[in-house]
């Protein structure tokens, strides 16, 4: 590994799915900007950050995409999932039916998932809301279990679990490395046109 403080180990795609209102775009705005705001617009379409994170000693840039759980969204689907290295499910610990619904998102993530080993994590949300919680922490682990899955609950409200939901996701991904490390043998071996000569360079970066 480089002794550079800024020596990247790999990019990778994480998705964050689930219904709408579920608080999927507090959460990761918890994650990248360590803020909340209680008035969030519904996303259109997509909402994409970018973060660094290190993790067992390893420094890696996070692609983050948060789609809309609105139904008339669903064309994008495709190209979301593509070259996806993780995916974050969300509910709402205070909403049954976001509890009932993901067995279709499980669905919809296998269907289009790119990567057979793809890394799965379950994040029971909103559990500042106690009063009104409906899905205790045991069904919730329960279902993380029946599909081989991660569990946490969280807080984008008090930041409780979300900063260690990333960090837990990541390590498993990068404890996988036939998810990640053909990309970067695979980039090592790419040959880039001379600047002197009169063709296009196009970045590999993309995620689609």
């Amino acid at each position: 590994m480089s002794n550079n403080d800024d020596y990247i180990l790999t990019t990778l795609k994480i998705l964050i799915i689930g219904e709408s209102g579920v608080g999927k775009s507090c959460l990761l705005l918890r994650f990248t900007d360590d803020t909340f705001h209680t008035e969030m617009p519904a996303t259109i379409g997509v909402d994409f950050k970018v973060k660094q994170l290190e993790v067992d000693e390893n420094r890696v840039k996070l692609a983050i995409w948060d789609t809309a759980g609105h139904e008339r969204f669903r064309t994008l689907v495709p190209a979301y999932y593509r070259g996806a290295h993780g995916a974050i499910l969300v509910y709402d610990v205070c909403n049954r039916n976001s509890f009932q619904q993901l067995d279709r998102w499980i669905a919809e993530l296998d269907t289009f998932s790119t990567k057979l080993n793809i890394i799965k994590m379950l994040v029971g949300n909103k559990i500042d809301c106690q009063d009104s919680r409906e899905i205790t922490r045991e069904e919730g682990a329960k279902f993380a279990r029946k599909y081989s899955m991660l569990f946490i609950e969280t807080s984008a409200r008090t930041r409780e679990g979300v900063q260690i939901a990333f960090e837990e996701l990541v390590q498993k991904i990068l404890q996988t490395p036939s998810l990640w490390q053909n990309e970067q043998i695979s980039k090592r071996n790419t040959i880039y046109l001379d600047d002197n000569e009169n063709f296009n360079q196009f970045s590999q970066g993309c995620y689609c």
